[in-house]
C-alpha cells in the first residue's frame, strides 16, 4: 500500500485545508498547491504542481523548489517500497533544502529537516541493495508555514 493511501487528508495537527487567507497572497499559488498536496500525503501530485513552479522560476529559489520536489519525490518512492530511489533522492534533496535554512518562504526548514530526517532514519542507515522498510505513516513530515496560510483545496482520486 503506498502512503497516500495510509494519510489522512487533515493535519494530525488538526488543520484542514480551506479557503486561501490574505497571507497566502506572499506566495506562488503553485508552491501552496504542492504543499496542500504533500501534507494529503500525495506525495507524486506534490511533485508535479512544484516541478511546473520550478520549470518556470529562475531566481534565487529554484533549487529549494528543487529540494521540495525531491522531497516529495523520496517519499513517494519509499511509500511504494523503492529503498534504494527513496534513499538517493532523499540525500540530494536534504542537499538542496539545508542551504535554504533556518526559513526560506515562510517553512521552517530546520524543523522541516529534523522531521524528514527521522522519517528516513532507517533507510538512511541502511545500505543493503533491496531492503524491505516500510514507511511509517506517524513519521512523514508536513509542511506549515508561518504567518499561517490556509491551503488550497486538494482532490484526491482513488
Amino acid at each position: 500500500m503506498c502512503c497516500s493511501c495510509l494519510c489522512a487528508a487533515t493535519s494530525r495537527y488538526g488543520r484542514e485545508s480551506g479557503p486561501m487567507g490574505d497571507a497566502a497572497d506572499r506566495y506562488d499559488p503553485l508552491y501552496l498547491q504542492g504543499i496542500a498536496y504533500f501534507n494529503a500525503c500525495e506525495f507524486f501530485e506534490a511533485h508535479e504542481v512544484w516541478e511546473d513552479l520550478w520549470k518556470s522560476y529562475a531566481g534565487e529559489l529554484r533549487l529549494f523548489y528543487k529540494g521540495l520536489i525531491q522531497a516529495a519525490v523520496a517519499l513517494h518512492h519509499f511509500g511504494n517500497g523503492n529503498i534504494r530511489g527513496a534513499r538517493k533522492v532523499y540525500r540530494t534533496s536534504r542537499g538542496y533544502l539545508q542551504e535554504y535554512g533556518p526559513v526560506r518562504e515562510g517553512l521552517d526548514l530546520e524543523k522541516f529537516l529534523a522531521e524528514f530526517d527521522q522519517c528516513f532514519a532507517e533507510v538512511a542507515a541502511n545500505e543493503e541493495q533491496f531492503p524491505n522498510i516500510e514507511l511509517n505513516p506517524e513519521l512523514i513530515p508536513e509542511i506549515w508555514l508561518d504567518p499561517p496560510v490556509d491551503l488550497p483545496p486538494v482532490e484526491i482520486e482513488r
